[in-house]
């Protein structure tokens, strides 16, 4: 839910600042509904299989934590400039490394510091279901929500740093924050229960 939140607020910052409204697509019914519910969920499934079930598993116990979450990051935010066709334009290529890096980074950890995939999964399907599904901003298309307008107001540069870097930074760092406090009580409690 968090991941879902963040999102939201991301798609509604914009929105506010750019002067538009979201409005349901008339066009959408369930059966586009279940087709980008499948496609979402697999391309989640297989990052996450692929970068955190996998090779940051192997990573762990070659490098250690932390060097190992450092590695797939920066793993996740070079296969990103692929996957978004960026490759060869330098400024959006920093800019998806940042963010998505750090993206994978939140999700490194969360998998290093709950042993499961399951929470980078949970955290990862969260944003991509309302980025994609919602607000029908990912490569299939319209989907829920679409902008009232073609021509959006173009936001000023404090807008734009505070909707696509700002915000999800702060949810990056909260997760990790979370994440490793929950750790570090829970290794404290193990403690005083063996002690």
């Amino acid at each position: 839910m968090l991941a879902c939140g963040f999102a939201t607020a991301q798609f509604v910052l914009t929105s506010v600042f750019s002067g538009f409204d979201w409005i349901l697509n008339p066009d959408y019914n369930a059966t586009k509904l279940l087709d980008a519910l499948r496609w979402t969920l697999n391309s989640v499934l297989y990052e996450e299989l692929l970068f955190r079930g996998y090779l940051l598993y192997k990573a762990i116990e070659f490098m250690g934590i932390r060097k190992a979450c450092w590695l797939s990051a920066a793993a996740f935010g070079i296969y990103h400039w692929f996957s978004y066709g960026l490759f060869g334009s330098v400024i959006p290529m920093i800019y998806v490394f940042f963010l998505t890096g750090s993206f994978g980074l939140m999700l490194a950890y969360s998998f290093a510091m709950s042993k499961s995939v399951v929470l980078p999964i949970a955290l990862h399907l969260g944003w991509n279901v309302v980025t994609i599904l919602v607000f029908s901003n990912g490569p299939i298309g319209a989907q829920l929500f679409q902008p009232s307008t073609a021509e959006p107001l173009t936001m000023n540069a404090v807008q734009q740093l505070v909707t696509n870097v700002v915000l999800p930074i702060c949810f990056v760092v909260l997760v990790v924050w979370v994440v490793t406090q929950k750790v570090r009580r829970y290794k404290e409690q193990m403690k005083e229960t063996c002690a």
